[in-house]
């Protein structure tokens, strides 16, 4: 009886929150009938979704970037020609392929395409360097990697011989996007007999990037998020967080439900974001905390040129927000700030809103409908309020494992952030730091042994320590002390070995500050005392 109420209760508030974000609406039985049959063949993920989009709104704009509008029906034509195009070329379902592109309409194209073929889809984060993008790509086999022109030089040292450009700057005797939906059919496909898993890359403790896939996400986890930010149906989005990343991708899919219309530019830049907003009259815009940062030090003169007024809700996730950037900002453009926490292995986990983050800057909030957060003690055992311990999430998107082997730890079908939290009185989380050592820059995880083996991979670098200081910008930033031959600067200086790990490493791994020191602090067993490090001035 207990469950069945909890069923009950449970699937109306499901009912409230679709009703009152505008996703409920009358349409006529033959339409009805057409949607379901669409979710039934294509399923929840993003071949379905769309596909219910092109019944359900066809000509309603879908997708702005900077070559233009696509309505839903042009997204819908377009990725099965697309598909039809990649099976021609050999992939087929169960496949891999990998998808390295900016936010434009080929990451869109390519993510339909190959879901509609039954495929799986890697994405690739476009910061890697080459070395991370070649183990990446032998690890994980993919049939065909579609990726936008400047990547090419990254993945020359890649043994995947399909491949197909997305963005293009110029004519190209190369197989592209725009030439295979031209030669494909845009006639509705077979369905596979399996729906497409979405494969997203994080980093490993070692550093090492990792594949987190996860099946197609049902209703309820767009209820969740929906219970505590007022996004609403037919809106449109500016999403500037990249599409690659969780949370870009998520409100990508999100929009399936909403019928919302994807603003995107491949490249972030805070005064076009302004632009880009204030000339599309976007409702929403879906940020990394870094983006904020970055557009409050435009000139105050320059934020005025752009009409905000349109923007009822900023989702901001990736991060923890520094300091009082979370009320600088509401100053500046008013209470419309969500924060949303949660990585790549959890999704999310709980939603800031503009009352939390007015009363306590510095919390994650509370979690969403149908979300679990536990704080445990190490033998799992859930802390008094107040006491701090590791966070444990159960949602309706946790992933399934790395593909590689291995994953988080599960506690009572709870799984572990790798953070540290607590809760207060009035029931908000607060996140506290990781439960090792991994740093949180800009949206980006950095590890600092892999910087350091870097670092002593140079010649001149005898040993090196990282470790992460606040930033106002990052959240976080990389300070790396190394110690060179002779103890002398070893004819290098800080700005040669930053290009040395630029180089090798994702840009988001290059150390904002290097400081030569004589040697590390070590303790009798060798071990660098890294506690000491943080009290360098």
């Amino acid at each position: 009886m207990g469950q069945g109420r909890e069923r009950l209760k449970s699937g109306a508030t499901s009912v409230k929150v679709l009703a009152g974000s505008g996703v409920v609406r009358p349409y006529s039985p033959v339409k009805l009938a057409r949607l379901a049959r669409t979710v039934q063949t294509w399923g929840t993920g993003v071949a379905g979704g769309f596909a219910s989009l092109a019944v359900r709104h066809p000509d309603h704009p879908g997708l702005v970037d900077e070559l233009g509008t696509l309505t839903f029906g042009d997204i819908h034509r377009r990725s099965n020609a697309l598909a039809s195009s990649l099976r021609a070329r050999g992939i087929t379902e169960g496949d891999g392929v990998a998808v390295m592109c900016r936010n434009h309409r080929g990451f869109v194209d390519a993510s339909l395409a190959v879901a509609k073929l039954g495929a799986d889809v890697l994405y690739l984060n476009t910061a890697f360097a080459g070395p991370q993008l070649v183990d990446v790509l032998a690890r994980e086999k993919p049939g065909a990697v579609i990726h936008d022109e400047e990547f090419t030089g990254l993945l020359e040292g890649a043994h995947v011989e399909n491949r197909i450009l997305a963005w293009t700057d110029s004519e190209t005797d190369h197989d592209t996007v725009e030439k295979l939906i031209a030669a494909g059919s845009s006639a509705d496909l077979k369905p596979p007999t399996r729906h497409s898993r979405t494969i997203i890359l994080t980093s490993g403790t070692t550093g090492t990037p990792k594949g987190a896939p996860r099946n197609e996400a049902g209703i309820d986890a767009a209820v969740s998020l929906l219970s505590r930010m007022p996004l609403k149906a037919r809106w449109k989005t500016h999403i500037a967080a990249p599409l690659f990343h969780t949370w870009g991708f998520a409100h990508l899919a999100l929009g399936m439900l909403l019928g919302s219309t994807a603003v995107l530019t491949r490249r972030f830049d805070p005064e076009t974001a302004l632009k880009v907003i204030a000339e599309n009259e976007c409702d929403s815009f879906i940020v990394i905390p870094v983006m904020l940062q970055r557009i409050l030090q435009l000139p105050e003169e320059t934020r005025a040129t752009y009409d905000f007024s349109s923007v009822k809700v900023v989702a901001a996730s990736g991060s923890a927000l520094p300091g009082n950037l979370a009320l600088n900002w509401m100053d500046a453009f008013g209470d419309t700030l969500y924060n949303i926490y949660g990585s790549t292995e959890i999704a999310y986990a709980s939603i800031a809103t503009p009352e939390d983050l007015r009363t306590s800057p510095d919390s994650a909030g509370k979690p969403p409908h149908a979300t679990v957060v536990r704080i445990l003690d190490p033998d799992g055992r859930e802390v008094p309020q107040g006491q701090s311990g590791r966070i444990f999430v159960g949602n309706g998107l946790l992933f399934e494992g790395y593909t590689g082997g291995g994953g988080k730890e599960v506690v009572d079908g709870l799984m572990s952030s790798g953070d540290v939290g607590r809760y207060d009185a009035a029931g908000r989380l607060y996140v506290e730091g990781r439960d090792d050592e991994m740093i949180v820059s800009g949206g980006e995880n950095v590890f600092p042994k892999e910087v350091e083996d870097c670092l002593c991979r140079h010649d001149a670098v005898v040993e090196a320590a990282a470790i992460g200081v606040d930033d106002d910008a990052f959240g976080k930033r990389l300070r790396a002390f190394v110690v060179v031959t002779d103890g002398s600067d070893g004819g290098v200086d800080e700005s040669e070995l930053k290009d040395w790990v630029k180089a090798n490493l994702a840009r988001f791994k290059v150390p904002r500050e290097i400081v030569f020191i004589e040697e590390l602090p070590r303790n009798a067993t060798g071990k660098v005392l890294k506690r000491e490090l943080f009290d360098w001035e």
